[in-house]
């Protein structure tokens, strides 16, 4: 055996997913999975309404005393990841994962799942996220210099700041808790890092630690952008930690509705795979002697598939009547 692979052997294992395929494409069935799942679709966008509300609408003013301001003083810096780049990261870059993953295994399931799983992921993360920031209020570590730009503090009768800066800064200023940034990614991240965990069968208990390599780098490059919050003064500690919890707890959930659990030997492919894998070996073609030869029974899909009755087997396969 060569070594590329043995490389193949270890990041795809021994069974070969390709010659197990039901044959279900973009192309053949596409359209069916999509109407399917048309209503979560829906949700999405109901769910991505929702945070554009809790975006526009203003959070929550906590008191801000005098003698709280020692931990609000810190310097106000830009971004070190910027705000554009989050969906780039978060969604983008495993989607396009998802498609070379396609590419290789031809499996309809697969793409329109992960996709629809990470796309909840980070929505519903982003409508948790946001509700809370705009509950809670409470201030950033630079939340002195976005009231007083000036450095001029001034405070009410009930020793409570009386703002004078930029309307929008103060606006963010009352957002840290609890980190954005760290829950999308964690939230679109922890996703690919368990589809990454699954396509790679990487506890298939064989020891291959090159494999867990891979399954973190994902993790590793969200806590880094967590900690990148803290160092831009954007937010404290206690945010960061719980962003990222939320994120990773949300992105699990939703993957497991549409995965089996990476450690788990079906792992590689989503629950609508094997029961469609299931669905055409069941209605594979019959041969039956006859007189003049043989004859040969039709599989069930096909002519189902071409039937003009209002009945889809199809549907019965990705729902799991079958």
């Amino acid at each position: 055996m060569g070594w590329k692979d043995k490389i193949r052997t270890v990041f795809q294992g021994n069974t070969n997913e390709i010659e197990l395929g039901c044959g279900h494409t973009i192309k053949s069935h596409g359209s069916s999975v999509a109407r399917i799942h048309m209503h979560d679709w829906l949700i999405l966008l109901l769910l991505v309404v929702i945070e554009v509300v809790l975006y526009v609408i203003g959070p929550f003013h906590r008191y801000v005393g005098k003698d709280m301001m020692t931990d609000l003083k810190y310097p106000m810096k830009d971004n070190t990841v910027p705000v554009w780049s989050v969906p780039l990261y978060a969604v983008v870059l495993p989607i396009i994962i998802f498609l070379f993953v396609y590419l290789r295994r031809r499996d309809v399931y697969d793409l329109h799942h992960s996709i629809l799983g990470l796309l909840f992921a980070v929505l519903i993360t982003a409508v948790i996220t946001d509700a809370i920031k705009n509950g809670v209020g409470r201030p950033r570590p630079d939340f002195f210099w976005r009231c007083f730009p000036d450095g001029k503090d001034e405070y009410d009768q009930w020793g409570d700041v009386k703002c004078h800066g930029k309307a929008s800064d103060i606006k963010e200023g009352h957002k840290s808790f609890p980190s954005g940034h760290t829950s999308w990614s964690f939230a679109g991240l922890g996703f690919l890092s368990l589809y990454l965990a699954g396509k790679i069968k990487a506890f298939d208990r064989r020891g291959h630690v090159a494999k867990l390599c891979i399954v973190l780098l994902p993790l590793l490059m969200a806590s880094l952008v967590g900690v990148s919050r803290v160092d831009d003064y954007w937010h404290h500690w206690q945010d960061v930690f719980t962003g990222g919890m939320i994120g990773l707890f949300v992105a699990t959930f939703c993957y497991l509705q549409f995965f089996p659990a990476p450690y788990h030997t079906e792992g590689w492919g989503p629950y609508a795979y094997f029961r469609a894998v299931e669905e055409v070996r069941s209605s594979r073609q019959h041969v039956h002697p006859t007189n003049g030869g043989v004859e040969v029974e039709r599989p069930e899909v096909q002519l189902n598939q071409r039937s003009s009755t209002t009945h889809n087997p199809f549907e019965d396969v990705e729902y799991g009547r079958m």
